[in-house]
């Protein structure tokens, strides 16, 4: 497994749960995948050191979290080294590492989006924000943390969050609740996980800046039946095949970002891995061992893979943040956790151990608890009354996730 945060944390917790894997290692991890799995101090984003640890150890399958180690062509590495690798080339997670990229893709295969414009001068940006008019959309063109994109009334703000770019990508407005959908394709072959919602603002009402996610909860109720099979037939193999037209097969886990719009539905935006912090949510609930599907995507046997099975129940994470996210987050606050529950846990996400071994907060989503439960009002609770019993000062969260659909 290769990263070090939450979403990370949560993939090789399901990995190891599956009966068909020995061993997990981590690189680099975090105390939380260090209650588990072996940690091992690699740069993520260093190709040649990942292969060189996964030959190292007999890797039969690395899993690649983040997009940046993606986009910097570790999965091409890995695979050069003759390893299996779940995670799509440097060449094809384009379609997260450059939001122009995937919108061409879009367009040629037909896949319903927001219209857009590429700009390159500020010049160019003035006459797209007129043109599509507030609220306004401006998207930097690559990776950007989840926080690249701002959405706002305010045409200066909207005109100073694109300076200094190369190229920035202006949409219209698409209205309507958004949803995340995972897809775990081997290029030809997909297979969707369930859907989820995330929080993306960082206070109550969804005021606030833009941030990495605040928040999910699973599977959604309000999505009208038969949806996931439009969004596969519409947007995911066409998508798929038009990868395969141009040279570059995507294989490993396409996000796909949605709108139900008044018009239908329409694509966001693609991501090339799993998203942070629907993972926490969306894995819980899943039945189908994980392991063995990735190493069917990774090794393009997913047609043996039957439909995936998920729990009856609900989850719901809520994000412990660090005071001063996603400005300049306070750091090196103590952490005491309480133990884990049957219906609530505590996923790491920026955290590590202080000189006296005591684990401390060391980024800004520092925790994400997570709670089951037979439906999202019980989901809920047990993830708040979970939070209610963890020792961290410096922390804060919403206290609305999922509020509105119980």
């Amino acid at each position: 497994m290769v990263g070090a945060g939450g979403r990370e944390h949560s993939l090789a917790r399901s990995i190891a749960a599956d009966p068909a894997v020995a061993q997990v290692h981590v690189a680099p991890g975090n105390p939380g995948t260090a209650s588990f799995a072996t940690n091992h101090a690699v740069d993520p984003g260093d190709p040649d050191a990942v292969a060189g640890l996964a030959s190292e150890i007999g890797a039969n399958l690395v899993v690649i979290g983040p997009e940046a180690p993606l986009v910097a062509g570790v999965a091409d590495a890995v695979r050069a080294a003759g390893i299996a690798c779940f995670g799509p080339s440097a060449a094809a997670a384009r379609l997260e590492g450059s939001k122009a990229f995937a919108k061409q893709v879009m367009a040629d295969a037909g896949v319903p989006t927001a219209a857009s414009l590429v700009c390159h001068d500020e010049a160019e940006l003035a006459a797209a924000l007129d043109r599509f008019g507030a609220p306004y959309v401006v998207k930097h063109d690559g990776l950007a943390a989840g926080k690249g994109v701002l959405v706002t009334s305010d045409r200066a703000a909207a005109l100073e969050h694109g300076r200094g770019s190369d190229q920035i990508v202006v949409e219209e407005y698409l209205d309507g609740p958004e949803a995340s959908l995972f897809v775990i394709t081997d290029g030809s072959q997909a297979l969707p996980l369930q859907p989820a919602q995330d929080f993306k603002r960082v206070g109550d009402d969804d005021q606030g800046p833009n941030t990495g996610g605040m928040g999910a909860y699973s599977p959604l109720p309000w999505l009208a039946p038969g949806a996931v099979g439009q969004v596969m037939a519409e947007v995911v193999h066409p998508t798929l095949a038009r990868m395969r037209e141009l040279g570059i097969p995507f294989s490993g886990l396409l996000y796909v970002g949605l709108a139900m719009t008044s018009r239908g539905v329409r694509v966001v935006e693609f991501n090339a891995r799993f998203g942070d912090p629907e993972t926490e949510v969306v894995l819980p609930l899943l039945r189908t061992p994980l392991a063995q599907v990735l190493y069917a995507a990774a090794t393009g046997a997913l047609d043996g893979v039957g439909e995936l099975e998920f729990d009856d129940r609900a989850a719901v994470c809520v994000v412990l943040a660090a005071r001063g996210y996603p400005g300049a987050p306070q750091k090196g606050c103590r952490i005491v956790l309480p133990p884990e529950t049957e219906d609530a846990f505590v996923i790491q996400a920026g955290t590590s151990l202080g000189a006296d071994g005591q684990l401390v907060a060391s980024g800004g989503r520092v925790l994400v608890v997570v709670g089951t439960g037979d439906d999202i009002a019980a989901a809920r609770r047990n993830a708040y009354d979970h939070i209610a019993r963890i020792d961290f000062a410096d922390g804060f969260c919403r206290s609305d996730i999922a509020a509105k659909v119980i």
